[in-house]
């Protein structure tokens, strides 16, 4: 698949689904975003980037800690479901601006902040983007990673893998924390935390808010009963589908 085509399925899978991912109480809330204020009070005056805003909650909590957060994502009507929301929360030091996350249409050195929260699975080229980060980071400037973490062992990731891809066909890949720590630092960039976490996911809302189709909800349905027992126990795989994933929250920041 083309870098175009890939990113014409993304727009396509998420524009209708703005509003969902607004409302939706996994995005809207975490133990993550908590995290993500407490670090970013540390910035007041900073200028953030937050990279595949989606319905833009990491762009919100951003907005009540920093003085200028530009919510940028592929999906013009993710980006009108921010810009409407942000008018009603009265934040008004959030803009929005639409682009791939491989292709950055700022200058070198224009943020203090990047902050990116369960975008990073879509992105055609991480390692690109990632370099894009660099470049449009001020020296010193940090990077925030928030997003849904492959286990790495073999047999639970293509298990993750494939439950993601059937239900999102813009997915493209969960990837572990030595993936992340790797791509990172082939990006010139310098880690320094990583914390992971568990999150619960409602398997009704989950494949609802993306929209899967039924034929495909049936056929997750089946792959999750073929599960191996160490699958199962691993992901705590309920009865009707849920499940819970790993999380990753990583910070790194540019040489200064």
């Amino acid at each position: 698949m083309t870098t175009r085509s890939h990113h014409d399925n993304v727009e396509k899978q998420f524009g209708s689904q703005a509003n969902a991912y607004l409302t939706s109480a996994v995005h809207a809330s975490g133990r993550d975003l908590q995290r993500l204020g407490e670090r970013l009070s540390a910035f007041p005056q900073a200028r953030v980037l937050d990279m595949g805003c989606g319905a833009g909650h990491a762009s919100f909590v951003a907005a009540q800690h920093v003085n200028q957060v530009v919510a940028y994502d592929l999906s013009s009507q993710m980006l009108e479901v921010v810009a409407k929301a942000a008018k009603e929360k009265e934040l008004d030091n959030i803009t929005t601006r639409q682009g791939y996350a491989e292709s950055l249409p700022f200058e070198d050195n224009a943020f203090d902040v990047v902050i990116s929260r369960y975008s990073a699975h879509h992105w055609h080229d991480v390692g690109r983007a990632l370099r894009e980060v660099n470049r449009i980071l001020k020296p010193g400037g940090v990077l925030i990673v928030m997003d849904v973490m492959s286990p790495g062992h073999p047999v639970r990731d293509i298990w993750l893998q494939t439950v993601e891809a059937l239900r999102d066909t813009s997915h493209v890949r969960n990837y572990s924390s030595g993936e992340w720590l790797s791509l990172i630092n082939d990006a010139n960039l310098i880690a320094d935390t990583l914390l992971t976490d568990r999150l619960p996911l409602e398997f009704s809302s989950w494949v609802a808010r993306m929209r899967t189709p039924a034929a495909l909800v049936d056929a997750i349905r089946l792959y999750q009963q073929s599960a191996s027992a160490d699958v199962k126990a691993y992901f705590a795989l309920q009865e009707e589908g849920s499940f819970t994933s790993d999380t990753i929250m990583v910070e790194a920041h540019k040489a200064g």
